[in-house]
């Protein structure tokens, strides 16, 4: 009987043994397998990363000093056109005097503008209809029936706040972010 019990023992022990291999080999492939999904899933999420040129253009900086009162310039911002214009007391009133509840996007020009730098109005120059390219801002350009910008594609007009007042656009040009380095130079996007 004593033989029976030492076999069984050596059995037991045996299988005892076999289950711990089998659970350090399952650990191991499962350790292996996420290492290796981990390694594979790397090069997929970091392709979605914006690329080197698109990091390079997170912000910009534009002198202002040569716009003078009435003209606008276009730059490219994050592959877009950007208007910044010089407001003239003229069209500063003319923004002004719009009542802002009767607007389809209401928008003050306070709310579009700098405090004490009203007279600079810095947009995406992009319409909000179907992403075309307004005029007004080039010298000579057709301003449309309210003084800002016109877009050719659709004929949305937008006021000296660029507002949109007439068309088929629903909103307003788009203000980035942008702050000013100092009186002469803004930096337009990501601002610290």
């Amino acid at each position: 009987m004593a033989t029976v019990e030492q076999s069984g023992g050596a059995h037991d022990a045996g299988v005892e043994d076999g289950v711990r291999r089998r659970d350090f080999i399952n650990i191991a492939a499962v350790t292996a397998a996420g290492v290796g999904g981990a390694a594979l899933l790397y090069p997929l999420v970091n392709q979605m990363n914006p690329s080197a040129d698109v990091l390079a253009l997170a912000s910009i900086e534009v002198d202002i000093s040569a716009i003078k009162a009435g003209q606008a310039i276009k730059t490219i911002f994050r592959k877009q056109p950007l208007f910044i214009r010089h407001l003239t007391p003229a069209e500063i009133q003319a923004a002004n005097a719009v009542d802002v509840g009767s607007l389809r996007d209401p928008q003050s020009l306070a709310e579009r503008t700098k405090p004490g730098k009203a007279m600079w109005l810095v947009t995406m120059g992009v319409c909000t209809h179907l992403g075309c390219v307004p005029l007004g801002a080039g010298e000579g350009e057709n301003r449309g029936p309210f003084g800002g910008y016109f877009c050719p594609c659709h004929g949305s007009a937008y006021d000296t706040a660029a507002r949109i007042r007439k068309g088929p656009a629903p909103k307003n040009l788009e203000v980035p972010d942008y702050a000013f380095k100092s009186d002469t130079v803004i930096t337009v996007g990501e601002v610290a």
